[in-house]
């Protein structure tokens, strides 16, 4: 498969980013693809993901320069059209980023000539007991720290009316869908369902759902697990509960998570990736699952997850296990275990779908 058209997702305040950028466009212009910023921080306005990919024409390959908030953004963008994206990794943690600032010419070099691999990632859909509202005064509330708000997300058309539960709207969310409190003394309470039966009620400074990719975000801060990338799952994971029972819960994905705002709780903000989409009020509910479509991230190696997660999260190795002998062996995912340890080879999987 060859590119057709790029679209570049900058983050604007990184110097660095401007440079791999001017690259990105040499590039383009040395190989005849037509190259278009998209401004997804453009404080004129925001528009649907559809909007601003029909904008830069269409680009089959959405490139992100910056960390992995940049790579949410471009993830927005080429999820709603079935894009591809690469991920240039310029931040502090970049666990969803493919290839490091230098590496951006021969990457692209590798993807102009289709060696690459496309790692399907899960994303969540989301339903609601009406259409998501952003606020008037909203913008300012949420301003510091967080940029311009995205629009609420629009109603899927083929789901406006019918005997079907709730409004089905027309959003992704790669990392997270989350429900938290608008003020800081008042908490939310949200019955909470899985798979249509009531796990519990709780009263909280948020709730959360997260995709496996998502459980090293915002769910692991708040003390949820860490899922491999490559699994299926709906990850249910209550911030600063006030009762007993504070875990996650891992669901099949399959298992919708329903949060329904009780009568008496405070107003409560719905997050997706970050931004802030609506306001929900006692008695809105929200059902988040796992959608059909999957976002498709370029791959130009073997994805070392765990590698990372051990650099990126600096674990270190307990003292007494230290002080019980030779520290355990490391070696790179690219080559063959020690040979003590060859039965923990991963088996061989099918292609995630080499573009030829």
């Amino acid at each position: 498969m060859s590119v057709s058209r790029i679209g570049l997702v900058v983050h604007g305040g990184r110097p660095e980013a401007a440079e791999a950028a001017h690259v990105v466009r040499s590039w383009c212009a040395a190989h005849s693809v037509p190259c278009r910023d998209i401004d997804v921080w453009n404080e004129g306005g925001r528009h649907s993901a559809r909007q601003e990919m029909a904008e830069a024409g269409d680009p089959d390959l959405i490139v992100t320069l910056g960390g992995d908030g940049t790579f949410l953004r471009g993830a927005r963008l080429a999820s709603a059209v079935d894009a591809l994206v690469l991920g240039v990794d310029l931040g502090r943690v970049g666990f969803l980023t493919e290839v490091p600032a230098a590496g951006v010419r021969s990457a692209l070099d590798a993807v102009g000539e289709g060696r690459l691999e496309v790692e399907q990632r899960m994303l969540l859909n989301m339903r609601a007991s009406r259409r998501l509202v952003v606020p008037s005064d909203m913008e300012a509330l949420m301003r510091y720290g967080r940029g311009p708000l995205l629009p609420p997300p629009r109603v899927r058309p083929e789901c406006e009316a019918g005997g079907e539960w709730g409004i089905a709207l027309d959003v992704s969310a790669l990392n997270d869908v989350v429900l938290e409190k608008l003020v800081r003394d008042r908490q939310v309470s949200v019955g909470v369902y899985l798979a249509g039966r009531l796990l519990a009620s709780y009263s909280a400074d948020a709730l959360l759902v997260a995709t496996p990719t998502g459980s090293t975000a915002y769910s692991f801060a708040a003390g949820g697990p860490v899922v491999s990338p490559r699994a299926d799952a709906v990850i249910f994971t209550p911030v600063a509960p006030h009762m007993t029972f504070n875990r996650s819960v891992v669901a099949a994905p399959d298992e919708p998570v329903g949060l329904r705002i009780l009568e008496r709780s405070g107003q409560a903000a719905v997050s997706i990736d970050g931004q802030v989409r609506g306001v929900l009020y006692p008695g809105d509910w929200i059902g988040v699952y796992a959608a059909p479509r999957r976002l498709r991230a370029v791959r130009l190696g073997p994805m070392d997850f765990y590698g990372r997660l051990r650099e990126r999260m600096n674990l270190t190795d307990a003292p007494a296990a230290i002080a019980d002998g030779t520290p355990a062996p490391l070696w790179p995912v690219t080559t063959p275990p020690p040979g003590d340890l060859a039965h923990l080879a991963m088996p061989e999987r099918p292609s995630l779908g080499r573009l030829e």
